[in-house]
């Protein structure tokens, strides 16, 4: 009797990536491995999408779309070539017009993609609808999702098989064209047994020639057990990736699943043992010198009472390396279990795993509740879709009042197609407006990214990529290589804000309020006949909104930072001038550092 054969996707080149280095890997350094990939017989990649799209822009100064070509060039015409992308919100974190939906697919499939994977973090059907017709209509194959993760203990009402039965029910009776179908889980918390269910009973509802696939992490602990369900179950497809970019918060390594599966009648992709060696050990030459965090390679028991996605947890972490507060990450994963229970049970995947993970970061870091980051306030407002079940009433009247926006219920494609800033003559005016070439691509580019977009393509793009050979450097040198910036340094236990410039600038020593280092800094504490403003969490300076001499009012927005991937108001604590703002755009400040004095 022949094996059974089980499609093996590749995921190393896109969410190996991301759930290692949160994406930061350059292209020409790993290119040499998608080579060996290819002759080891390898031809169904994931390459690109999803988080792998803004990265590149955000921190390597690379173009997704010249990658893209380059991959495809590389492993051929045949090769399935598969990207990610989030329903109505493409790469984007946000929502999207119909026009950037449709520039979206149109670009990918002249980028080199065969397949997008295609989910909605809230189960929301309708947010699958347009953006399935036009993956389709594009010629490319579109596998829709099915997104999973397991409750924290105690919760109830969703991410059960009886939910994901009423999911997949709503996606075919929706006539929502696919060419296969994944059970997609971004945070691996998933039990084996649920999984084994879910895959049953998906089994018999679709058709027989209908590619079912699992997609999971190693977060939890449990991704093999997970996948050996799966297959008993009677799934076609799982995904896998190769070690250093395996196993921790990636997919299981390849070579783990052959041989959990040996003497099993499964056949994984016709893949053999020794091939895949050489090409791991082709992978680990070309990352040797790239930075592995270690919570990257670790499995953690508690991930399942606070779900944080593999893709998502290291991004999350470097973030918090570079702003200077990785010693609260165990904080903010412990305060996710009430947001998650508070939210509505969206799943735990991008983009609604990062709102999870930055309304935790303002509850630990500003009070519980004293702070709603955007993206968390207006998912459950409604304004992303409709959450799997209701949101805690107490915090969509907090957040309703902290974003001054009222709940809704109107489809999130209908409110983004209806918002000017997200149609394609707002972004063709800024790249006028920049002087940047318009085309297709960079209109795209500029829409995902927006002013870290528009900075890419005027050649000003940030590069932030860790490698062991340049902290060795810094070491060596004394750290006297820091680079521009902002840095908090401690003194006798004072606290001191150390901006740092190159050449002969001048360097500004600032006290920060004068307080120990164990000692909280008072968000805004008076001085002399004035009130100093601070900033509540480190970051860099986005926007100015008001000058020194004006006058404002209690509440009104002074300047915007940008901190993990949020945009934080600072307002002002009380009505009166404005006598100082001491910082200027793109500065970077530290917790509790003094931007602004109002008497």
């Amino acid at each position: 009797m022949a094996k059974k054969f089980i499609d093996v996707m590749d995921t190393t080149f896109r969410d190996g990536f991301q759930s290692v280095f949160g994406g930061r890997v350059l292209m020409d350094d790993f290119f040499p491995a998608v080579e060996a990939a290819k002759i080891a017989g390898i031809n169904h990649f994931e390459f690109a999408g999803g988080a792998r799209f803004q990265s590149l822009y955000f921190y390597l100064r690379e173009d997704a779309f010249e990658m893209m070509d380059k991959f495809r060039k590389i492993v051929g015409p045949d090769a399935n070539l598969q990207t990610l992308a989030r329903g109505i919100n493409t790469v984007m974190l946000d929502t999207g017009s119909k026009e950037l939906i449709d520039l979206h697919a149109k670009m990918f499939k002249k980028h080199g993609a065969t397949t997008i994977r295609n989910f909605d973090a809230l189960n929301d059907v309708e947010n699958l609808k347009y953006s399935a017709e036009r993956i389709t209509h594009h010629g490319l194959k579109h596998e829709v999702v099915v997104t999973m993760m397991d409750l924290p203990p105690g919760c109830s009402g969703a991410h059960n098989v009886e939910y994901y039965e009423k999911t997949l029910r709503d996606i075919l009776d929706a006539g929502i064209p696919h060419d296969s179908i994944c059970f997609k889980d971004a945070s691996g918390t998933s039990n084996p047994q649920k999984v084994f269910e879910t895959i049953k009973m998906a089994r018999k509802l679709i058709p027989e020639d209908m590619h079912l696939r699992l997609h999971t992490h190693e977060t939890a602990g449990v991704s093999v057990a997970a996948y050996m369900a799966a297959l008993e179950a009677g799934v076609d497809g799982i995904d896998m990736a190769a070690a250093p970019v395996s196993g921790g918060t990636a997919q299981p390594d390849i070579l783990t699943m052959l041989h959990a599966t040996k003497g099993m009648n499964y056949d994984l992709g016709g893949l053999e043992l020794g091939k895949i060696l050489t090409y791991e050990k082709e992978l680990q030459s070309c990352l040797s010198d790239y930075f592995v965090p270690p919570e990257a390679t670790m499995v953690s028991p508690i991930i399942p009472f606070s779900p944080m996605p593999g893709g998502a947890l290291t991004a999350n972490t470097q973030m918090m390396r570079d702003n200077g507060i990785l010693d609260k990450f165990p904080e903010v994963i412990a305060a996710m279990q009430e947001v998650v229970e508070k939210g509505g049970y969206g799943t735990s995947v991008t983009p609604v795993s990062q709102f999870y993970f930055q309304q935790a970061l303002n509850n630990v870091m500003q009070g519980p509740w004293e702070a709603i980051a955007p993206g968390y306030g207006r998912m459950v407002l409604g304004y992303f879709g409709k959450t799997p079940v209701a949101p805690d009433p107490e915090i969509v009247k907090i957040a309703s009042e902290k974003l001054n926006l009222l709940p809704t219920a109107e489809k999130a494609l209908d409110l983004a197609d209806a918002d000017p800033a997200k149609s394609l003559e707002n972004w063709i005016n800024k790249l006028k407006e920049e002087d940047i070439e318009i085309t297709e691509e960079n209109i795209f580019i500029a829409a995902a990214c927006q002013d870290k977009g528009i900075s890419f393509l005027k050649g000003e793009g940030e590069l932030n990529v860790r490698k062991i050979s340049e902290m060795k450097k810094d070491c060596e040198e004394g750290n006297t290589n820091m680079g521009s910036g902002n840095y908090t340094v401690v003194v006798d236990g004072q606290k001191f804000s150390v901006q740092v410039a190159e050449g002969d600038a001048n360097i500004q020593v600032v006290a920060v309020d004068g307080e120990v280092a164990v000692v909280a800094p008072t968000p805004n504490a008076p001085i002399g006949n004035g009130v100093e403003i601070k900033a509540l969490l480190p970051g860099s300076v986005w926007k100015i909104v008001a000058n020194p001499g004006q006058s404002v009012n209690e509440g009104d927005v002074i300047m915007i930072l940008e901190s993990m991937k949020m945009e934080i108001d600072v307002v002002a604590p009380k009505g009166g001038v404005l006598k100082t703002i001491n910082v200027a755009t793109n500065d970077k400040v530290v917790e509790g550092q003094v931007v602004a004095v109002i008497g």
